[in-house]
């Protein structure tokens, strides 16, 4: 295990097996958690990390139109679609812990560490279940856009903070129940409880973005709405999708005065 916290994030990002990138972050938040890892030193960040040779990437507009999620075809590509997703977000996570972490709260590190294992933990569950269902993450393409707001944000950590738990993970909180009710109006209710366990720590997720946001302006002096404003403008393509789930929203702390003047 590597000595320092940023260590153990490098060593995450340039794994390019997903397994690897799971069990990479379960011993790196365990070891966090033991005080086996110093919270100062270690490398930059890679500006891209390590992926496996499959999925095939392809730009957003050129993915095949995703089928009805009541076929097996439309629930295996759903669910491939969220696995591609929650491993970026490992990436993301641990990307936010080591560009960002030096000189931070001992508060920060827990919540991002925390944030980083269950999005691990969100991935397993994803590629267990579709191994259920007689497929294997990397068989279906995959769009590679999902970086970008990564790379957009690199050297900000307001930024990164207003675009990635903000609008992004935010945007989880309004699509997912309707994916958990179409699931289990189809039957699958294997595939919608692991939607409500990533439902569930998503809202912790936008809690800790709002959290440590909140935080970040205070220490810049910078007033909070008019900031996000300002930075979802300048770092995050297009307008906010309605409608929203004010009730998650409202749960992780994130008010409409954010993000409603921001919508289509």
């Amino acid at each position: 295990m590597s000595q320092t916290l940023a260590d153990a994030a490098g060593a995450v990002l340039r794994a390019a097996a997903p397994a690897d990138k799971v069990s990479l972050s379960e011993q790196a938040a365990a070891a966090w958690r033991a005080g086996a890892l110093a919270a100062e030193g270690g490398a930059r960040p890679p500006d891209r990390p390590a992926r496996p040779t499959r999925p095939l990437l392809k730009p957003p507009r050129d993915m095949p139109r995703r089928r009805a999620a009541g076929s097996d075809a439309g629930r295996i590509a759903l669910l491939h679609a969220l696995a591609h997703i929650e491993l970026n977000a490992i990436d993301l996570a641990w990307d936010l812990v080591a560009r960002f972490g030096g000189g931070k709260p001992a508060e920060f590190l827990d919540d991002w560490v925390g944030v980083a294992a269950e999005e691990a933990k969100h991935f397993a569950l994803l590629a267990q279940r579709l191994s259920a269902l007689g497929v294997a993450y990397g068989d279906l393409p995959a769009h590679d856009g999902l970086w970008e707001a990564a790379q957009a944000t690199a050297n900000d950590l307001l930024a990164r903070l207003a675009v990635v738990p903000l609008v992004l993970e935010a945007r989880g909180l309004d699509v997912t129940p309707a994916m958990i009710e179409r699931l289990e109006r189809f039957g699958d209710r294997d595939s919608a409880a692991i939607l409500k366990i990533v439902y569930g720590d998503e809202i912790g997720h936008v809690a800790a973005g709002m959290r440590w946001f909140v935080w970040a302006c205070a220490l810049r002096q910078v007033e909070p709405v008019a900031t996000y404003h300002a930075l979802v403008r300048a770092h995050y393509k297009g307008a906010l999708k309605p409608p929203f789930n004010f009730g998650a929203r409202e749960a992780a702390g994130f008010g409409p005065l954010f993000y409603t003047a921001l919508a289509s």
